[in-house]
């Protein structure tokens, strides 16, 4: 008899409880060698197989069920791999709405220890301004400048010793952005992705006569005693990786003839600063009461790719279709209330 030809199939039990196999694989009765107390198994050329004493039977797969095996788990990987990938930027994202709520914990405990006044928030992109009064001392960049990657341009400015000099806090896990000159300076990543509503706190310079002259129709918080609605003017968020610089996040509603302003009228409205979106098109923001919430954006416009050089800022808001404003306007109103 040629090689013993074993296929998959399903075994019974006889009566003492051992299998049996089908009829249709090809039986065997191993024998015991005295001598060497092993098994073996009559063959074209003698093969010898170690089994245990009782009678087994033995079936291999055919190879047209392999590859339907192999189809099975390929179609179960492509069905659970984005829902696993869904639950960890999930995961990502409560990180980040953490990460806000403590910017925001250390932020009131800042007012508390300066009879409610509030962390300086100077702009300070396009120049050479660089002091620790601010909450943070630094401005991102696609280059390498120090300021990306400098922790003591975090740690030892204002809000620095009330975080406890962390600086994982201002860091959302999902921002992995890097220019093609970080990725080969062997980055891995820039230190800041939130910044801070440039309606809150002392803005130095940009303040005149107690208005930010960015936002002159709109009320410049110098303390926490001042917010009248604390629940609705959010105080930092996550900031896209292309639009982020220095810590202070601005956007100007354009006014023309008392109305809103449209992209053709003289100074209209536009994106300066914009959200990020890593969370499935939402942003983390925590707000003057504590609380931080995921906002989820509405116009394709407000989430471009997170990469470099990919927002192509300023970005003037459409007048059509209706609605094409609807995220500016939503976080303008957030910002501050009317009343500079």
């Amino acid at each position: 008899m040629g090689d013993l030809v074993m296929r998959k199939s399903f075994a019974k039990t006889n009566g003492n409880g051992c299998f049996q196999l089908p009829s249709r694989c090809l039986p065997w009765t191993p024998r015991l060698n005295s001598s060497r107390q092993e098994l073996k198994s009559p063959g074209a050329h003698g093969q010898r197989a170690s089994l245990s004493a009782s009678n087994h039977g033995f079936c291999a797969f055919t190879l047209v069920e392999l590859l339907v095996v192999i189809a099975i788990i390929g179609l179960l990987a492509s069905i659970l791999l984005p829902a696993l990938n869904k639950s960890g930027e999930q995961a990502r994202g409560i990180i980040c709405l953490s990460n806000t709520r403590q910017l925001n914990l250390a932020w009131r405990l800042y007012s508390t220890d300066h009879d409610d006044f509030l962390p300086y928030n100077i702009g300070m992109a396009g120049s050479s301004l660089r002091t620790n009064l601010n909450w943070v001392n630094n401005v991102m960049t696609w280059d390498l400048s120090p300021d990306n990657t400098n922790p003591l341009t975090m740690t030892e400015a204002s809000l620095g010793p009330f975080v406890s000099g962390s600086i994982l806090v201002y860091h959302c896990p999902s921002d992995h952005v890097l220019s093609a000159e970080q990725m080969a300076a062997g980055w891995t990543g820039r230190l800041r992705s939130y910044s801070m509503n440039a309606l809150v706190g002392n803005a130095g310079s940009f303040v005149a006569h107690g208005v930010n002259v960015n936002d002159p129709d709109y009320r410049q918080f110098f303390k926490l005693s001042q917010i009248p609605q604390p629940t609705d003017i959010f105080v930092f968020l996550d900031e896209h990786p292309d639009s982020i610089n220095d810590g202070y996040f601005v956007n100007r509603e354009s006014y023309v003839q008392g109305g809103w302003s449209y992209p053709g009228a003289m100074g209209s409205s536009e994106w300066t600063h914009l959200p990020a979106s890593y969370h499935d098109h939402s942003t983390a923001l925590s707000f003057a009461d504590g609380h931080s919430q995921l906002h989820r954006w509405k116009n394709s416009s407000t989430f471009p790719p997170s990469k470099p050089f990919a927002s192509s800022l300023p970005i003037a808001i459409p007048a059509s279709p209706p609605g094409a404003g609807a995220d500016f306007q939503w976080l303008l109103s957030h910002m501050s209330i009317p009343g500079g």
